[in-house]
């Protein structure tokens, strides 16, 4: 350290290169004293922990090591460090050793597995033309094993012309699996999705949804079908909860669940009848969770979990036209309408 006389500015030196440098552009870490740019060079800050560490010594450029091995791992495809709480696991070798992947790497070994884990969620398509309202079923069924083999049957029954499910793991089924379709119209869901097809081949393998006293049939509706802005959406939203609230009785009726089932899987938000607007208030401020009767959870749709699940088609398809006239009365019908409606 030196001091300049004229300005009685006290002067140190980098120890990397040497250079003069004031009090300000010095920066001391590891027993060393550097200026920026050396910093810059010779060192990071973990990205993590916010310690600085040496570039040399780091993993994936800004991890330090300590970081890295409790809280993050490599994935085995294509090696992409990744955080433990955003790494899939799978078996991959004759002792059923998990091994990690990446959400890409995951999803494209997933693409020929036929029973895919519970957080599998692949990119929406969209079927039908000229309407704003897409339904997306999940349709639980048991009893008939989760069994790849059935799993693959009842694939290439729904997906002869082009991809319209995939099926996945649930852990509240003893002995199945739980089938999702893409967002579909109500018209494409009832002329041009093979449900009849899939619901026949289910049965004739042993499954049964109704009777095995285990499975829903969860509707998803985009919320952008409900409303050109947000405030529209949530004015929607709010008229189907004040519909669900009005015509509770009738409502767990049509769905065939029992009391019970009800409140275990698809709670009644509650509170009594004010307005639509209360009704939205209440259920936000319910803490409930996603089993509800209306699940307001998911970012991009609304799921209505009211519904016993069903292999019988006529069934299956009433109840989506059920959904259907639930949404439309909530989009064109005004709070005041809402309210006096029988």
């Amino acid at each position: 350290m030196e001091k300049n006389n004229e300005t009685t500015e006290e002067i140190f030196v980098c120890t990397e290169c040497g250079e003069e440098v004031g009090r300000d552009e010095l920066t001391v870490f590891d027993g060393g004293a550097f200026c920026i740019d050396c910093l810059d060079e010779l060192t990071t800050i973990c990205r993590h922990c916010g310690t600085r560490i040496w570039t040399s010594d780091a993993i994936d450029d800004d991890l330090c090591r300590h970081c890295y091995y409790e809280h993050y791992v490599g994935c085995c495809d294509c090696g992409v460090v990744i955080h433990n709480d955003d790494a899939y696991y799978t078996p991959n070798d004759e002792y059923n050793q998990e091994y990690p992947y990446c959400h890409i790497c995951y999803h494209k070994l997933e693409i020929n597995i036929p029973i895919h884990d519970y957080c599998y969620k692949p990119d929406p398509i969209f079927y039908g033309d000229n309407n704003r309202l897409y339904y997306g079923i999940e349709l639980e069924m048991d009893c008939g094993g989760e069994n790849d083999e059935n799993a693959d049957y009842l694939l290439d029954t729904a997906n002869l012309n082009t991809k319209h499910m995939y099926i996945k793991h649930d852990g509240s089924l003893n002995e199945g699996f739980e089938c999702v379709s893409h967002p579909m119209t109500l018209e494409y869901h009832k002329d041009s999705m093979p449900w009849k097809e899939v619901l026949r081949d289910a049965i004739s393998m042993g499954y049964r949804s109704h009777q095995a006293n285990t499975c829903g049939l969860h509707i998803h509706i985009n919320r952008d079908g409900l409303g050109y802005s947000y405030n529209e959406q949530e004015c929607t939203i709010a008229k189907i909860l004040y519909f669900y609230e009005k015509f509770w009785n009738e409502i767990l009726r049509f769905s065939r669940r029992t009391e019970y089932q009800a409140n275990r899987w698809a709670k009644r938000y509650g509170g009594g009848l004010i307005n639509p607007s209360e009704s939205l208030m209440r259920a936000k401020n319910s803490r409930l969770g996603r089993y509800v009767a209306v699940n307001l959870e998911n970012a991009y749709t609304i799921e209505m979990r009211i519904f016993r699940g069903t292999l019988k088609y006529s069934t299956f398809i009433a109840t989506l036209q059920f959904v259907d006239e639930i949404c439309k009365v909530a989009v064109s019908l005004s709070d005041d309408m809402m309210q006096s409606m029988t």
